[in-house]
């Protein structure tokens, strides 16, 4: 019975997301409508770059069955079994980019010491961005940009994120005293930094960064104060987070998820196969947990937030001549993408919401014309606070800037207000919601977890088997990151996949 009225509750939310959601949309597009749509974006003398495949490893909540390893483990398993998925030859692979935020200071070219301890040989070259949580998907544009100059035939591209033992570090004050203590050759001069040592301020240690350098304020903090200065209840928060949970446990059952790889962790009896952050609860167990970051009124909790990850991905970008000459069989066309930037003070999430109609202008489309949306989910709130701009113009001209929790939420609602296209994006009207019944219908970020480095390829390679399954033509993703960072894509369908 508690399972059924979760299913009910689940049900519900999700025919009122749609209501809300689908109605801008068809009056935004509804010209648009009756339009056939393109049938290709391929370009004259523009090279076709194609995504041939794209796996990764389980995504593990941080500190379980991964915590014995170090993040190259993970990044090599995931090319390995790219490699062993697509039967490519290493040796026709010409570069190797992968994307990382909180760096392993013993590998911190992560992309080569991946690629050698994966079997690449030594003359292929490797190496590794950093972007936040669009790390991997800095990754595949650096590949994509290497292929479209005529530098690289094959790229692999990746990422990978290993909270498990994150590099904490000496106070500066004992490194000082560390890097003096090699210049010390009097006994007086040994006693007076031993003397400095002792201090307790210098066995202080340095955590990595949880907060934005520039504005000393964290993701969930600005979240928070989004979410209440806009009443956006707790219980509409975590029923779409029980919305991804849902859609991530449901896909999981019925095989959907094809781009994980298996992986038998030494030193762990089971193969791991699954996702392990996938917790399909009920909205009464979910109110139960305390805030996380603001106390006690907060409503930014582990249930609708996305959790601590290890995980890493790899797909294998090739121009299409290429893919063809050697046999594949690609998913899906790379088209259009773009990063932008905003103030990280005012709109540290809301990239999705500056890059979603940027690339669709660029690329010549519509909302109407996308048959599947993959949107990062770092949080919950920010899609719901997006949503009741629409009826808002106090919302729209005063906070439409300001960053959020739960960063998918908010974006929406920022692409329905006329405002904020106007005043913050040059554009003429409102670019529109994209619908809810398109968007991350076989979970997200909040469910499957966000390693987040590694993200990036997820997105890409679900968006790609999501249009073969449901026989789609273009796809969107879009993510923000920390900065005011945000990325978009568009990927097409390959025709014969």
């Amino acid at each position: 019975m508690a399972g059924l009225a979760k299913r009910k509750v689940f049900h519900s939310f999700l025919g009122c997301m749609r209501c809300v959601s689908t109605a801008p949309v068809h009056n935004a597009t509804a010209a648009a409508a009756s339009q056939p749509k393109p049938r290709t974006l391929s370009r004259p003398n523009v090279r076709n770059i194609v995504l041939v495949e794209g796996v990764r490893t389980p995504f593990l909540q941080s500190g379980t069955q991964y915590k014995n390893l170090m993040p190259h483990d993970l990044a090599r398993h995931a090319i390995k079994g790219l490699i062993e998925r697509t039967d490519i030859p290493k040796d026709a692979v010409d570069y190797i980019v992968f994307g990382t935020v909180i760096m392993e200071v013993k590998t911190s070219n992560i992309a080569r010491e991946a690629a050698l301890g994966a079997g690449f040989s030594q003359k292929i070259p490797a190496h590794t961005v950093a972007q936040a949580c669009i790390s991997s998907n800095q990754a595949i544009t650096s590949g994509i940009g290497l292929i479209a100059a005529g530098q690289c035939e094959a790229v692999v591209a990746g990422g990978v994120e290993f909270m498990s033992d994150v590099p904490i570090r000496h106070s500066r004050k004992m490194r000082s005293i560390m890097m003096s203590s090699t210049k010390a050759k009097t006994l007086p001069a040994k006693l007076s930094l031993l003397g400095q040592a002792l201090s307790p301020s210098a066995w202080t240690p340095e955590l990595p960064a949880v907060a934005e350098f520039s504005t000393n304020e964290t993701m969930g903090h600005a979240g928070d104060r989004l979410a209440a200065a806009f009443q956006i209840s707790r219980r509409e928060q975590d029923e779409f987070a029980l919305r991804s949970h849902t859609f991530a446990h449901e896909a999981t059952e019925k095989g959907l998820l094809s781009d994980r790889l298996d992986y038998k962790v030494p030193g762990v009896a089971k193969t791991v196969t699954r996702d392990n952050g996938i917790r399909p609860s009920s909205m009464e167990q979910m109110a139960k947990l305390k805030p996380a970051f603001i106390k006690p009124h907060g409503t930014v909790t582990a249930a609708n937030a996305s959790f601590l990850t290890d995980g890493a991905s790899a797909c294998l970008i090739m121009s299409e001549e290429k893919a063809l000459a050697m046999g594949f069989k690609p998913k899906a066309y790379l088209r259009d993408f773009l990063y932008v930037a905003q103030d990280p003070k005012d709109q540290l999430l809301l990239g999705p919401a500056y890059a979603t109609p940027r690339v669709l202008k660029k690329a010549g489309l519509t909302l109407n014309d996308i048959d599947v949306f993959e949107y990062h989910e770092a949080f919950a709130g920010q899609i719901l606070a997006n949503m009741k701009a629409l009826e808002s113009d106090y919302f729209a001209k005063t906070y439409m800037g300001l960053p959020s929790k739960g960063q998918i939420l908010a974006n929406m609602k920022a692409l329905e207000s006329d405002y904020f296209a106007k005043t913050y994006m040059g554009l003429p009207s409102k670019a529109g919601a994209p619908p809810m019944d398109k968007m991350n219908l076989w979970g997200g970020s909040l469910s499957l977890g966000h390693p987040f480095g590694a993200t990036g390829v997820r997105l890409a390679t679900t968006a790609a088997n999501r249009l073969i399954k449901e026989d789609g033509q273009f796809a969107l993703l879009a993510a923000c990151a920390a900065g005011g960072h945000g990325h978009a894509m568009i990927i097409e369908r390959y025709p014969s996949s």
